[in-house]
């Protein structure tokens, strides 16, 4: 039996700034090697073993790609992936994760969002629009950590310039008020001057001048005077006419006064835009999501319904033939250049509950060559993902009371307890899968949660009896239990 639990912990998302296609060879050469893209899948994600493998494979095939000739390369089209199974299996969770594994662009998008071309509403080359969008946040900032050092240096020379600027210049005026003669520069003078600058150098450096007052000339960003526009196909022409005019006009600056600690902040963001090439970093990203890119779409299911015959309304077939041309390939414009979707990795996923596969148009299933079942989550899947995934819900209240000293212990019996009535929930009411989780454990920790500080330096037992007290009555009443639970 197989299950997933859909909740994650923080990954670390540090990784070094290198050249794109250097960056995903040197990941995926070593460490996407599909047992291992699992075995590290199963530090999070209980079960669902089949859905792992099927995502390995699908990315392993693109490392594989990228190592053919050229004339062969662009023929290998990506494996795009229909995942089938109930809410909070881990569908969403296995998709985010092995994204997070490989360092590539990744979005999640739900279906039911976009219409079909003629209609108001989001068109669906948005996602390729969103998903470069936030590659080039996430590039730039890797950007900003190399240049980091260099900018603050910078920004701290230009800091001392205006600090000894400044003080020669309120040495000059009191020298000409006492009626100092000797104003000239001389080689004397000048040697003085080094002296002052080295010792307001170390003064600054010390961090003894955070607090002094600095007048300095910042940049002030262009504010078109109209907003954007909404509406199918015109999501680019705001962005791009607000782009056209601040090219036209010139930067505005104006002066301002703060505190040394403020200015360096501004010199910093100003230093780091002058040694970052904006370009270069939208044509990484260009081809990073072009050779790495992965879409999840969810709810598929929810535009399974037949095209309507009569009427203005918006079909679901409608939506699906306006993802095909993305799906099978295509060019995607936008405001930082053309994207081609060719071999974007690209995995749906729903329930099919009310509706199958089956009932998606042919084209739409045959752009999804792989089909992964998940299965429903047991009680003991339920117990595996309280205490097993390194992010586990027992560890993550624990941690948090004990920042106000005090000690969860979960017992065996008081975990199986949890698990149970979350089951005997799903099982009665809708299924939530492994997300009925949060809502118990809330339930259960509402009052220890609420008097932690007269509870400090003490230890609370979370055992089956606990657990039982606190949600008998609650998960025996059917009516009250949809409302709470």
């Amino acid at each position: 039996m197989s299950s997933a639990v859909a909740y994650e912990a923080p990954l670390d998302d540090s990784h070094e700034a290198r050249p794109t296609h250097d960056l995903v060879e040197a990941v995926a050469g070593e460490t996407l090697r599909p047992a291992e893209v699992v075995r590290r899948l199963d530090e999070y994600i209980i079960g669902q073993h089949d859905a792992k493998r099927s995502v390995a494979i699908a990315l392993r095939n693109r490392v594989r790609r990228r190592m053919l000739p050229d004339e062969l390369r662009n023929e290998v089209l990506p494996k795009n992936i229909l995942m089938i199974g109930p809410t909070g299996v881990g569908k969403t969770e296995i998709a985010r994760r092995v994204a997070r594994l490989t360092e590539s662009p990744f979005i999640k998008v739900e279906a039911t969002k976009f219409t079909e071309v003629g209609y108001v509403g989001r068109d669906v080359e948005s996602i390729l629009r969103d998903l470069l969008e936030q590659t080039i946040t996430e590039l730039h900032e890797d950007r900003i950590a190399d240049v980091e050092p260099r900018a603050r240096a910078l920004a701290d020379e230009r800091l001392l310039d205006t600090l000894h600027e400044t003080n020669e210049r309120q040495r000059s005026v009191r020298g000409r008020r006492e009626g100092d003669a000797d104003s000239a520069e001389t080689a004397v003078e000048s040697r003085r001057r080094r002296v002052r600058r080295k010792r307001l150098a170390a003064r600054l450096s010390a961090g003894a001048l955070e607090a002094a007052t600095v007048e300095i000339e910042v940049e002030e960003p262009f504010q078109p005077a109209f907003e954007g526009f909404t509406g199918t196909g015109l999501e680019e022409v705001g962005v791009s006419l607000s782009d056209f005019f601040s090219q036209l006009a010139p930067p505005r600056k104006r002066k301002k006064l703060m505190t040394v600690a403020e200015a360096r902040d501004v010199l910093v963001d100003e230093e780091t835009d002058r040694l970052i090439d904006m370009d270069r970093v939208y044509d990484d990203a260009i081809r990073l999501v072009e050779d790495s890119g992965v879409v999840f779409i969810d709810e598929v299911d929810k535009i399974c319904g037949p095209a309507s015959d009569r009427g203005p309304d918006v079909s679901g077939e409608g939506v699906q033939r306006d993802l095909l041309p993305i799906l099978e390939g295509s060019t995607v414009h936008t405001r930082y250049g053309p994207v081609r979707t060719d071999h974007v990795l690209f995995i749906a996923a729903g329930a099919f509950t009310a509706a199958r596969p089956s009932d998606l148009i042919p084209e739409f299933q045959g752009r999804f060559p792989i089909r992964v079942e998940l299965q429903p989550l047991s009680e003991d899947d339920l117990v595996r993902i309280l205490t097993e995934p390194g992010n586990a819900l027992t560890r993550q209240y624990a941690a948090l009371l004990g920042t106000e000293r005090v000690t969860l212990e979960f017992t065996p019996e008081g975990i199986r307890e949890l698990a149970a009535q979350a089951y005997r929930v799903n099982e009665e009411d809708e299924n939530l899968g492994a997300r009925r989780l949060f809502t118990i454990m809330e339930k259960v920790l509402e009052d220890v949660s609420f008097g932690a500080e007269e509870l400090a330096d003490s230890t609370v037992v979370i055992d089956a009896a606990y657990v039982a007290q606190r949600l008998g009555d609650l998960v025996g009443n059917q009516d009250l239990r949809r409302y709470v639970l």
